[in-house]
């Protein structure tokens, strides 16, 4: 059955996943928080591959609790930490520092 919507929220503190399905039950979720890095004082920065490895983790954690899988999933809707700045290597993909949080 396909028709599900999964709900991704990239947070400050963690990423969530939420699957719902076609008549929008929350049937899956997953949550996983994230290393807080203070450099100096006022200033927050997150590892790059750690958010991405975090989001990874909270959807399939989503599909799994479900019992589904990607071709079960309609759409994705997707949120994000608002004004966080990441910079990437254009050659190897990978970030340069670590992402600056708008905190």
């Amino acid at each position: 059955m396909s028709g599900f919507i999964l709900a991704i929220d990239q947070g400050t503190t963690s990423s969530r996943a939420i699957l719902f399905d076609p008549e929008m039950k929350v049937v899956g979720s997953g949550q996983k928080e994230f290393t807080q890095h203070y450099p100096a004082s006022g200033w927050v920065e997150h590892d790059p591959e750690e958010i991405w490895s975090s989001v990874v983790a909270t959807v399939k954690a989503a599909m799994n609790s479900a019992g589904r899988d990607a071709s079960d999933v309609a759409a994705i809707g997707i949120t994000n930490q608002r004004e966080t700045v990441v910079i990437w290597d254009r050659a190897t993909g990978k970030p340069i520092h670590n992402a600056i949080v708008w905190q």
